[in-house]
């Protein structure tokens, strides 16, 4: 008994090591990345990376923030279009698996064809260029960087996976009671289905902030630029400004003082800071998202 007791806190042991190294290994190249971004640029050429900045100075992040006028108009921008098109990805697709889950829809089968056929074949990017532009006349407005993740083919199969697991018998006493579709669905079978929403809502969330496609395509206003073609449009400069630095005169030793290294790395915590605020709140959906279905009753 005694070695029984033994063996198991040693495999205890064990398990808590295995989930710290893998924590690290999450943890470190952020804490890494910000040490970048707090060091002088000098610093970083003379001594490289390490986990404590040597140097600190927060000059990166002023240099980032020297227009911060367009900055925050980036941000705006881009909180904007991940809370709409996020919303819109949601609902478009609850309704659209809630009628491919049930029976009563006759031309359900025929809907799933074409919902689920551009998972094997697309258009290609210059097809839906054409109608974005050319028909939908969308370019140079918000709704050409939310038009695109409206709906996920992926993403439906998931939520009807889900929906398929709401008991039949609940839905059929909702309409007994007079409930209309619209209401069983929004009030009935989405708040049950909370993890299956939240999980994707957040990797849709995830897909609309990081998105800067869209941007380079379909955006020529400077105030309509998100927060991610902005700051990848200024490292493009400091590399541009840089490479050609020897054909300013008079401004070599200023140009290749430009923080490229650690403005690169600020650019990168001023991206993910708001965004990774999200995951904790829902984790627990995530959790239970886990678990559910699990078991087979």
């Amino acid at each position: 008994m005694p070695a029984t007791k033994k063996k198991f806190h040693i495999s205890r042991v064990l398990i808590h090591l295995i989930f710290i190294l893998l924590a690290l290994t999450c943890i470190l190249p952020l804490v890494i990345i910000l040490s970048i971004s707090l060091t002088e640029e000098n610093t970083l050429i003379t001594y490289g990376y390490s986990l404590l900045p040597k140097n600190i100075t927060g000059y990166a992040y002023s240099y980032v923030f020297s227009g911060a006028s367009s900055v925050m108009q980036a941000y705006g921008v881009t909180i904007l279009v991940t809370v709409i098109g996020t919303f819109l990805h949601l609902l478009t697709t609850a309704m659209l698996a809630y009628a491919l889950t049930r029976k009563e829809v006759t031309a359900r089968n025929k809907i799933s064809f074409f919902v689920f056929f551009p998972v094997l074949f697309s258009g290609g990017l210059v097809p839906y260029y054409m109608l974005l532009t050319k028909y939908l006349h969308l370019k140079n407005t918000i709704w050409a960087l939310v038009a695109g993740g409206i709906v996920s083919p992926m993403n439906v199969i998931i939520m009807k996976n889900f929906f398929r697991t709401i008991p039949e018998s609940l839905i059929e006493s909702a309409r007994i009671d007079g409930s209309s579709e619209y209401r069983t669905l929004f009030q009935i079978v989405m708040p049950l289905s909370t993890p299956s929403i939240a999980t994707i809502g957040l990797l849709t969330a995830i897909a609309y902030w990081n998105n800067w496609m869209q941007c380079a395509l379909y955006i020529e206003t400077p105030k309509l630029y998100t927060l991610q073609y902005l700051l990848q449009s200024l490292m493009n400069n400091i590399k541009y400004l840089q490479a050609n630095a020897g054909m300013i005169k008079g401004m070599e030793q200023a140009l290749l003082g430009l923080p490229s290294e650690s403005a690169r790395m600020a650019t990168c915590i001023l991206s993910i800071g708001p965004i990774i605020l999200l995951y904790p709140l829902i984790q627990k959906y995530f959790e239970k998202g886990l678990t559910i279905g699990a078991v087979k009753e």
